[in-house]
């Protein structure tokens, strides 16, 4: 996929990125609730780490910028690096068909765990404990819970997105005509 492809993709799934996390979410000082998730597992999917992790970081400032709900504070925008980064390397597939369906589902629930135990549950807790100025054990709990809640969902709706959405982004952006 040539370079313009993979910026017009990056900056439509920014677009996505942010109305999912940024209008069309439940926030409360503590937890977030937003499909937020599906923009980044597909770029991960089709771009891989590097544009993820850059898919991330600018969702994150421009959304802060643009759409404050809070002070800034950098340590959301490396833990937003992070989660890019996981998801990247373990859904990122260069060619088609990379993956069996039981193999590419095995990875995604890998991917999904590791991301809501080091960016959901430990860094944005310690984050969030941080600016709210709250136990970091007293904020673990609500937040693993729904972490907890949210990983099935997550599997779920990236697994049958992916699937509606693999035939026809082989078909139509990942053929080579430039």
């Amino acid at each position: 996929m040539s370079k313009n492809k993979k910026i017009i993709l990056l900056s439509l799934l920014l677009a996505i990125l942010i109305v999912l996390s940024r209008f069309l979410s439940i926030k409360t000082p503590i937890i977030k609730i937003s499909f937020g998730f599906i923009p980044i597992m597909l770029c991960a999917t089709w771009l891989g780490p590097w544009w993820t992790i850059l898919l991330c970081i600018l969702g994150d400032l421009i959304g802060a910028t643009l759409f404050p709900t809070g002070a800034y504070f950098v340590g959301y925008t490396i833990s937003t690096g992070i989660s890019g980064l996981i998801y990247g390397l373990f859904l990122y597939k260069k060619q088609p068909n990379k993956y069996s369906n039981k193999i590419f589902i095995l990875r995604i629930i890998i991917s999904v765990v590791l991301v809501a135990i080091v960016e959901g549950m430990l860094l944005n807790t310690l984050w969030t404990s941080i600016v709210v100025g709250k136990a970091f054990y007293v904020l673990f709990a609500t937040r693993a819970i729904k972490q907890l809640v949210m990983i099935p969902i997550n599997i779920i709706v990236f697994s049958f997105i992916e699937k509606a959405l693999d035939k026809p982004f082989n078909k139509y952006v990942r053929i080579d005509d430039d």
